[in-house]
């Protein structure tokens, strides 16, 4: 696959503006409460009929300190026992779900997200895995994607050991930046060797990815102090980059309020530091996924990539398109069935809900037919950077010239501008286009103009 990706000011001005990351479409923000615990049953009915493997997310909201740029449903204790009544509820949670579910689907991925999901004593994690293990087809021959966000503020090489003897064999570690001024300023003080040591422990113990989590954009951050963090990092080879653009929304945020407007760095410097940390990692051989994602050639991501498998759900990229995909734990959103489904945002409701032996559904959508079309579109585009118009016609029996007449003339000006080419087959993404392509998949987006405030630029 063509990797070379074109840094054009120029366009990437013009074309910053608000828009969505689609890790899912439509975008949660579509989601609403007339969605019901019925409607969930009937999509789960669904999803059984059609059969397949499964993925299982779950949301661990507690975290030991804040972190300023943090946009995460958290909540922040130093008291592990607060998370006692959680798992109480969650292992209820299961259980109930388990139940609807056929029993001989293997979970074919499993996250454990958060929120910090080492915030659980080794006893609570071994509490949850366990529980999964028990009301599900849990994989034992280690091929599944099992994956962990992991604070190595959180974790030494013993909590490495027991979670890869739990069955977890990818692990992503959450840096953002080793500069002290900017720990400082966000409030999240982690060492190198806390980071490096917790790294080389996944590697000792067999775990088969192992990615780094990055945010640019941060206050006090500079091209060259950056440069700094980027270099450590690559010293250590990790298999793959999470190189996230912060959204400043102090407004929606209230933890954001927290950092200094004047040490937020200018959208000059922001951009300077994104295409040196581009052009860092292409030089290292790092293949750009897409979005905010790098990986090394021979991993899995990029793999899938090069065979026209890679998918995109609320976790980011994957390699595991054919999994109906169920959450669990406050504010966790599933795809099951035609349905989007997302639990309820607070504990105490969760809690309440799960007592009364209810699914904790909050809100959820129902896909209409347009909204799987236009969501094939979005993912042909968003994961491979190509889309072959015959494919969507062969999968909906459209006419893709018809079907999307307005959203081909709209793409006129960014043919134009180099950000694609446009054939009588399809749409190829140009080096220039890479960086935005959300905003192509944006045109094929029909609920996006009522929408676009709430959304973070793009780059």
């Amino acid at each position: 696959m063509e990797q070379s990706i074109q840094f054009n000011l120029d366009l990437i001005h013009r074309y910053d503006k608000a828009g969505p990351r689609y890790t899912s479409y439509p975008t949660a923000l579509e989601l609403h409460q007339g969605f019901t615990e019925e409607d969930y049953h009937q999509q789960i009915k669904l999803s059984n009929a059609r059969g397949g493997p499964l993925s299982l997310y779950f949301h661990i909201p507690f975290c030991d300190t804040v972190c300023y740029y943090c946009a995460c449903n958290k909540i922040i204790t130093k008291n592990r026992q607060h998370a006692e009544p959680y798992l109480d509820s969650l292992e209820r949670e299961i259980a109930m779900l388990a139940r609807l579910f056929d029993r001989e689907r293997v979970i074919d991925q499993l996250h454990w997200g958060g929120g910090t999901p080492t915030f659980l004593s080794a006893q609570q994690r071994e509490r949850l895995f366990n529980a999964i293990r028990r009301h599900f087809h849990v994989r034992d021959d280690d091929q599944g994607e099992y994956s962990i966000e992991i604070d190595p503020r959180e974790a030494d090489r013993d909590t490495i050991v027991q979670l890869r003897c739990l069955g977890f064999n990818r692990i992503s570690l959450g840096v953002q930046d080793f500069d002290p001024a900017v720990q400082k300023a966000v409030n999240r003080i982690q060492s190198e060797e806390q980071t490096f040591a917790v790294l080389q422990a996944a590697r000792d113990e067999g775990f088969r990815s192992t990615s780094i989590d990055l945010i640019y954009g941060l206050p006090l951050q500079t091209v060259s102090s950056f440069a700094r963090t980027l270099d450590k990092i690559l010293s250590v080879s990790p298999d793959r980059f999470s190189v996230f653009n912060y959204a400043h929304l102090p407004a929606r945020f209230k933890v954001q309020r927290q950092i200094k407007e004047a040490d937020m760095p200018s959208p000059e410097v922001k951009l300077a530091i994104l295409q040196t940390v581009i052009q860092r990692l292409l030089d290292e051989g790092y293949v750009y996924i897409g979005m905010d994602h790098f990986a090394k050639p021979d991993d899995e991501l990029a793999a899938a990539q090069r065979e026209n498998k890679l998918y995109r759900n609320f976790q980011g990229y994957s390699t595991h398109s054919d999994c109906d995909l169920i959450g669990f734990g406050i504010t966790a959103i599933g795809r099951v069935g035609d349905a989007y489904i997302q639990n309820v945002k607070d504990l105490d409701s969760y809690a309440e809900l799960i007592g009364q032996g209810r699914l904790p559904v909050f809100k959820g959508l129902v896909l209409n037919q347009d909204d799987k079309i236009r969501g094939a579109v979005i993912s042909q585009l968003i994961c491979h950077f190509h889309l072959n118009f015959a494919t969507i016609e062969e999968q909906f029996g459209i006419d893709f010239s018809d079907y999307f007449n307005d959203e081909l003339q709209g793409l006129q000006q960014m043919q134009q501008d180099g950000l694609l080419h446009l054939s009588e087959q399809g749409i190829e993404i140009q080096p220039a286009g890479r960086l935005l392509i959300r905003n192509i998949c944006m045109v094929f987006d029909r609920y996006l103009a009522e929408k676009r405030q709430q959304f973070s630029r793009v780059i």
